[in-house]
């Protein structure tokens, strides 16, 4: 079995019409962290994961799940 992380941070910001500069001016990071974020090639620490639900004012379970997967 094979657990990967589901990241939908990239659709909640476009929903709010929000640019990656702003959510990470709002989270307190680098435009260039939320675009690693969103491409999976960062996963956030549990903070950082909180930070982003308060700026996207999205529940952290909405942005972050788990997904498994059977090889």
């Amino acid at each position: 079995m094979k657990i990967t992380l589901k990241n939908e941070v990239k659709f909640y910001r476009s929903q709010e019409n929000m640019t990656q500069g702003k959510l990470a001016e709002l989270a307190g990071i680098t435009r260039k962290s939320v675009n690693a974020i969103e491409a999976n090639r960062m996963v956030p620490s549990i903070v950082l994961s909180l930070m982003i639900s308060k700026a996207l004012n999205v529940p952290v379970e909405k942005l972050f799940s788990l997904e498994t997967e059977n090889e």
